[in-house]
């Protein structure tokens, strides 16, 4: 094992800790706790924006400071002044992004030990860190969910892994990646071995709880002691609730309820055939409405032959055709002791019941004992504590992920128990205290996902004879299904993952970890050396509300206010979502150092999220250079059913520009000069070249329309006019820089990329989507510079780009209306214009060596259409502006409602002039009348809106 990570046992002697000296680790534990305890009575400090819900008391008790606490964590200033290096200008950092798209298996023992609503693989986030790091860099994850990226960051330091990945390490410990871009595959090094320290935080309790025992050292052997033992004391005071009798005969059903009924442990009776119960399906009651008979779900409406659900079944009272649709809940009263009244519940029965007898596993409908077993759980107090927590969010009510169909009824977080796990579980938790508290509390929080009543049953599966009976809950949801699973607490708990495994390689100051908003970090301005995050998407999953079972055990709740949701019932849109990424990107932005990277994964394919995404990363400061794919291979219960979601994610690669562009910036001011400062600077942070299956991929971010594209924000994120229009840019990039197959390079990148090139037979292409004018344009523009055409010969080649992806309150333009607007037509006067004459003598042999005057090139010329040079094109780029301005006009003076249909290119050029002037308002007012998807899901106009919006309310 590499001694850099020896498994930590508790050490008795002098630990070193954040540059102190201890005589033990409880002494330092001790120490850090009464700092805490301090600062928490400091009414300010609970002022931190994201501070969690929960008493001092609790916060201390799942805290383990100073590595990790259930607040924000004020230690991280000592821990960056400690381990962090100081920004110097002086010292070059140069790093192209990371391009290749990353594929990385879920089946992972450090992956599988816990679950959670979406989590990136950590060997898929270490490719990153080696990318983009050095040993000892100082890296964050503020929406770290269960903390694989500090995983990543100390298994960088592990020869053995770093090797599984593919990459080489030398003896010295130099990191090199396997370049197979040409014909004789190379090393390149890209890094060295050594860990990366790691500053985790999310607004979740459940989550930073998680993340700090991924990563917090561990003495294994003493653990799993300590928790075997505590499976033991569970089995001899708890087991008898899990036992059923294996083929009884009629007296000893009689024997085994009487000995429960006398000693309340069915095991004291001698010679019985008890077996352990591993599972118990539970069946919803309905009742049939027109006998009103009671109608079990199971046994009427679940194929016992084939498996699923019938769409119709009869009634086995009045034999009437019936739809689970149509039918209404039974419901039973009972009397709530955690709530001390009695509750209305849907009603629920046992229908079957799995159990091991020996070595086999044996189904059986439950009997007289069995029924007896749950009469007597029903009468046992629950005398350890159990969370009666209400279902409210916001403190008012149930919050989005609330469905009458399924949760009628449940209103406290007990109801999505059986009393028997919940006996169970109570007394597993009063268990889960001492010396290795957060470990058990983690392994208590990953047994807890198996044993609510959320667990289905693979009714498939179960039918069919296959594997897999056993279904956790739905994934992004808090679905009781009709048909649930009670599993055995206790055989749960006995099957904790091998953690020998999850936790070897742990060191013993692995980082810190905290708890709070991504917009609140305590972290010192330019002190970061990378930034990775995986942060909440839309209205994706909503977290806080998923994670409300979890928390209620462990006493402390997410404060929701600044949760990074788009969510109905915290009364959250799109544009309040937005603001809030906004704010956590600016938080990231100050913590960076300039000139380095940022990762950020995106699980959302609505265009309105993507939007959302690329403007907080604009509005914050950073600068986007790149997309790839993370294909994380096993998706998500939204992501293989839901026709909008992703089945791979993408990664955004984002700097922050160095200080010097920032410095010259401002200095210079809004001008041509700082156009190509800009430019000339984003070109360094682009990927040269881009190899996919042996072949040269398209880089996106080279075309020169991006380019523009980024630039108008840099300018517009600076409250400043952009100093030339698209035209006069254009022409600018082909003077000043080198283009090759329709991208941008600097004169000192396009060497390598020369030198790729010559290596493959075929040209990379950009595949161009036709979803609204300015993109039409733009296919117009590359379709007629390869190959000059008549009205005639365009036609048909453009209808077939105006397909299904066309935006729905864009107004689809006519195609002449497009070429007169933006292209010139050779009408057969004076010379064939070079671009027509190029095309026609390469492709037709009989117009070869002909003179541009020549009468049969003149009649094959005539009445194409081609792109004008740049000189032509500003004067048709000015008669065409003046043309959208003053059809903006008429949207100005609109007076109904809502504008069902516009053009985006009169609005964006709208929106441009108005900004220009600083007239705000204008630009607020009639983005007030389009339709939401019209201004959500165009990035410009959204960009324009929302900065306008932010001037506004500054009172610029």
């Amino acid at each position: 094992m590499n001694d850099l990570f020896q498994n930590h046992a508790a050490k008795t002697g002098p630990v070193e800790c954040l540059g102190q000296t201890f005589p033990s680790d409880e002494a330092r534990h001790e120490h850090y706790l009464e700092l805490l305890a301090e600062k928490l009575k400091d009414p300010d400090f609970r002022k931190i924006e994201g501070f969690p819900i929960g008493s001092d008391e609790d916060i201390l008790a799942l805290s383990n400071p100073p590595y990790y606490t259930a607040c924000p964590n004020p230690f991280i200033e000592d821990f960056v002044r400690h381990y962090g290096t100081a920004y110097n200008s002086s010292v070059p950092y140069s790093k192209e992004p990371f391009v290749a798209d990353v594929s990385e298996g879920k089946n992972d023992p450090i992956y599988n030990a816990h679950s959670y609503h979406t989590k990136v693989p950590h060997k898929a986030i270490m490719r990153y860190i080696l990318h983009y790091t050095q040993p000892g860099d100082l890296i964050v994850d503020s929406f770290c969910g269960t903390g694989m990226a500090g995983v990543a960051a100390q298994l960088c330091g592990d020869r053995n892994v770093v090797e599984s990945l593919g990459y080489m390490v030398d003896p010295s410990g130099i990191v090199f990646e396997r370049d197979e871009s040409s014909d004789k595959p190379s090393w390149t090094p890209i890094s060295k071995l050594g860990r990366r320290y790691a500053i985790l935080n999310d607004l979740s309790p459940l989550a930073s709880s998680v993340a700090n025992s991924f990563n917090a050292p561990l003495d294994i052997q003493k653990f799993n002691e300590i928790a075997s033992n505590i499976g033991r004391d569970l089995q001899s005071s708890h087991g008898w609730i899990y036992q059923t009798l294996h083929n009884p005969a009629e007296n000893q059903i009689a024997d085994a309820i009487s000995a429960l009924e006398g000693s309340g442990l069915a095991s004291t009776s001698f010679g019985l055939p008890l077996a352990k119960i591993n599972y118990t399906v539970w069946s919803e009651v309905f009742v049939c409405s027109h006998c009103a008979g009671e109608i079990i779900f199971w046994d009427a409406a679940i194929d016992h032959k084939n498996g699923g659900v019938k769409d119709d079944f009869s009634c086995p009272h009045c034999d009437t055709q019936l739809s689970k649709r149509g039918l209404e809940r039974a419901w039973e009263s009972r009397f709530d002791e955690l709530l001390n009244e009695a509750v209305k519940q849907p009603k629920n029965v046992p229908v079957l019941i799995n159990y091991s007898f020996g070595k086999s596993r044996v189904d059986k409908r439950p009997d007289a004992f069995d029924f007896a077993v749950l009469k007597k759980i029903s009468e046992t107090a629950i005398t350890d504590w159990a969370p009666n927590h209400p279902m409210l969010f916001k403190g008012e009510s149930w919050g989005d992920t609330w469905r009458a169909g399924v949760h009628s009824g449940i209103t406290h977080v007990q109801h999505f128990y059986t009393r028997r796990n919940l006996l169970a579980l109570s007394a597993l938790r009063k268990k889960c205290d001492g010396e290795f508290k957060t470990s058990l509390l983690f392994a208590f929080t990953s047994t807890h996902q198996f044993v609510n009543r959320l667990c289905r049953l693979n009714i498939s599966n179960y039918f069919s004879g296959k594997g897999g009976k056993v279904d956790k809950p739905l994934d992004g949801t808090l679905y009781a299904p009709s048909i649930s699973l009670e599993l055995n607490v206790i055989e749960k708990w006995s099957l904790r993952s091998d953690l020998e495994k999850v936790y070897f390689g742990r060191s013993q100051e692995y980082g810190m970890t905290s708890t709070g908003s991504a917009a609140a970090l305590a972290i010192p301005d330019n002190s970061l050396d990378y930034v990775f995050i995986d942060p909440p998407f839309g209205g994706n999953l909503m977290y806080s509300e998923l994670n409300f079972l979890w928390e209620s055990w462990l006493k402390v709740f997410t404060n929701q206010n600044p949760e990074a949701i788009q969510c109905s019932s915290q009364s959250k849109s799109i544009n309040d979502y937005r603001a809030i990424m906004t704010e956590c990107f600016k938080e990231a932005f100050r913590t960076l150092k300039p000139g380095r990277w940022m990762t950020v994964e995106f699980s959302n394919t609505q265009a309105a999220v993507w939007n959302a995404i690329q403007i907080a990363l604009q509005e914050a400061g950073f600068v986007v250079a790149n997309v790839s794919a993370i294909d994380k291979k096993k998706g998500s219960f939204k992501a293989v059913t839901t026709t909008t979601a992703v089945k791979q994610d993408l990664v955004i690669s984002a700097y922050k520009p160095n200080g010097g562009l920032e410095d010259r910036f401002s200095k210079n001011g809004a001008c041509v000069d700082s156009v190509w400062d800009f430019v000339r600077a984003h070109l360094q942070y682009l990927p040269t070249v881009k190899v996919k299956a042996g072949e040269l991929e398209f880089i996106t971010e080279r075309d020169p329309r991006i380019i523009f594209d980024r630039m108008v924000a840099w300018f517009v994120r600076h409250n400043t006019p952009v100093p030339m229009s698209t035209q006069e840019f254009q022409a600018g990039l082909v003077q000043l820089f080198v283009e090759r197959d329709g991208m941008i390079f600097l004169p000192d990148q396009v060497a390598e990329y020369d030198k790729k090139r010559m290596q493959v037979s075929i040209a990379p292409q950009m595949e161009m989507f036709v979803s609204d004018e300015r993109s039409a344009i733009d296919w117009l523009s590359d379709f007629l510079k390869r190959r000059p055409s008549t009205y005639q010969e365009t036609s048909p080649e453009f209808m077939g780009q105006l397909g299904a992806g066309w935006k729905k309150h864009e107004a689809k333009p006519e195609l002449l209306a497009l070429l007169e607007g933006n292209f010139l037509k050779y009408d057969g006067t004076g010379d064939v214009p070079s671009q027509i004459h190029s095309y026609l003598s390469t492709n037709h042999k009989g117009l070869r060596g002909l003179d541009k005057n020549n009468p049969a090139l003149v009649a094959k010329a005539r009445d194409r259409w081609y792109v004008p040079d740049p000189n032509k094109a500003q004067d048709l780029e000015k008669k065409r502006e003046k043309a959208l301005l003053k059809e903006f006009e008429t949207y100005r003076a609109f007076t109904g409602r809502k504008i069902k249909e516009s053009r985006l290119e009169v609005l964006r050029a709208g929106f441009r002039a108005a900004w220009a002037t600083k007239d705000y308002q204008t630009i607020i007012n009639i983005a007030n009348k389009l339709p939401e998807e019209t201004l959500q899901e165009d990035e410009k106009l959204l960009t324009l809106y929302d900065m306008a919006l932010t001037r506004t309310e500054d009172g610029i």
